[in-house]
């Protein structure tokens, strides 16, 4: 079998991380899995660039795409509020270009392809007789151009009066980009598209939503390595990272600590509260600011690619927090329980698929800060039942979330939608798996 998985990146983000990971598991079950990416960040030969064409008149229309879209998003430039992600377009300046470029194959898996595939041009150019599966990153494919609505629910009509644009028109930018969608989606027969969700939280926003509520919909989640990501002996691992051996050791981890949706603040917020314990300390991880009170012993590693090394962190620390206010199935949830590190977090999106309260960590009601504060000092209070816990941590993720697992479950929804094709000539097509 032939898999063609379309992504921006390769290994830069964590939606990226993840379609890499699929990718390799399966490979390891000898599957010919190939990613096809606007920007390659590893050195895998299974990764094919797309080479944006150079003709004069190929490099006129995406300068004039460009111009337009700029125009369109300056409108915007002092009214959308700060510590929101991306807002993206459905459209691209390389239209179909990028179809011209794509390697053959028998199935197409869309990942997170912001910026990268126009929606329009992919859908009508893809051969019919090639079954298309997109798997979610986050909310963006049904929305009118946000990543995670932040509660908003404007993507279950029509969008508009976007607040992640400061807009209050409901014929914005929000909408325009629906609508398009809307026009596409309304189209296209629902068997022309299967749509996998990582969460059963995600599963339920996409069935809700406006626009994907056509469409067969499989909750398959996340995969990791589990030998990459092991647990390590904790002396080793807070020695090499130079943290007292006797300390109360906190993780936190985001791709942004600036987005407002990985609550940081919340956070901080909660360990104010827990001043009285002398021996906290934190470690933090990603890009960004990270505004920590300076009576709070802190060690910031800014962003890390290696994952023996993210391991030894995990490895590290006492307990892993979440505090996101919105999450599809967080990757460092995963990679903190395959290491054996049981999770703090609020209880929203995809978190409570993998947190399992007193039996691989805690949850509390989202945005409760109290409660947060609780549920840390109730982990760092009771030594034994976190070991019991790191280790049902790890043999969950060995049992239901390795990346070989996965990869079969992938590769059995691809075999039956390549049994239930039909060929142009009628007749069903045939996998050659």
């Amino acid at each position: 079998m032939r898999i063609i998985h379309i992504s921006t990146n390769d290994i830069l983000g964590g939606a990226a991380r993840a379609a890499y990971r699929l990718h390799k598991g399966l490979r390891r079950l000898g599957q010919d899995s190939n990613m096809f990416v606007a920007y390659r960040h590893s050195d895998d030969s299974a990764i094919q660039v797309f080479q944006p064409s150079t003709d004069l008149r190929t490099r006129f229309r995406r300068r004039i795409y460009r111009d337009r879209v700029t125009r369109v998003f300056a409108r915007y430039h002092n009214t959308r509020p700060d510590g929101y992600e991306l807002f993206s377009d459905d459209r691209s300046q390389h239209g179909g270009d990028l179809l011209t470029q794509l390697p053959d194959c028998n199935i197409i898996n869309l990942h997170w392809v912001a910026g990268f595939v126009d929606y329009h041009a992919f859908f009508a150019y893809v051969p019919q007789d090639v079954p298309i599966v997109w798997t979610l990153h986050d909310m963006n494919p049904f929305t009118g151009g946000c990543h995670y609505d932040h509660g908003c629910g404007g993507y279950l009509k029509t969008c508009g009066a976007c607040p992640q644009l400061g807009s209050s028109d409901p014929g914005d930018l929000s909408n325009q980009v629906w609508q398009r969608k809307y026009r596409l989606f309304g189209n296209l027969p629902p068997e022309r598209l299967h749509v996998v969700a990582p969460s059963h939280w995600l599963a339920d926003e996409a069935y809700a939503s406006s626009l994907l509520r056509r469409f067969p919909i499989t909750t398959i989640p996340y995969g990791v390595d589990v030998h990459d990501f092991s647990p390590r002996d904790v002396a080793v691992a807070r020695d090499v990272l130079g943290i007292p051996q006797d300390r109360e050791v906190i993780l936190f981890a985001a791709q942004s600590t600036d987005n407002r949706r990985k609550g940081f603040p919340l956070l901080m917020e909660a360990l104010r509260g827990l001043a009285g314990r002398n021996r906290l300390f934190l470690i933090s991880l990603g890009e960004g600011r990270m505004p920590v009170d300076d009576d709070l012993p802190h060690l910031h590693l800014g962003h890390l690619n290696n994952d023996r090394f993210l391991s030894l962190v995990y490895s590290a620390a006492d307990v892993f927090v979440i505090p996101s206010l919105q999450d599809n199935l967080p990757n460092t949830v995963l990679e903190s329980l395959a290491c054996g590190t049981p999770v703090v977090g609020f209880a929203v999106g995809g978190i409570p698929d993998m947190v399992r309260p007193g039996i691989t960590g805690l949850l509390a009601p989202p945005e409760d800060v109290g409660a947060l504060r609780v549920a840390i000092a109730q982990m760092l209070d009771h030594p034994e039942k976190r070991r019991e816990m790191a280790e049902n941590c790890r043999r969950i993720v060995v049992e239901e979330y390795s990346i070989e697992m996965q990869a079969r479950q992938y590769l059995s929804l691809y075999k039956s939608l390549l049994f239930s094709m039909p060929s142009s000539s009628g007749q069903k097509i045939v996998q050659d798996a």
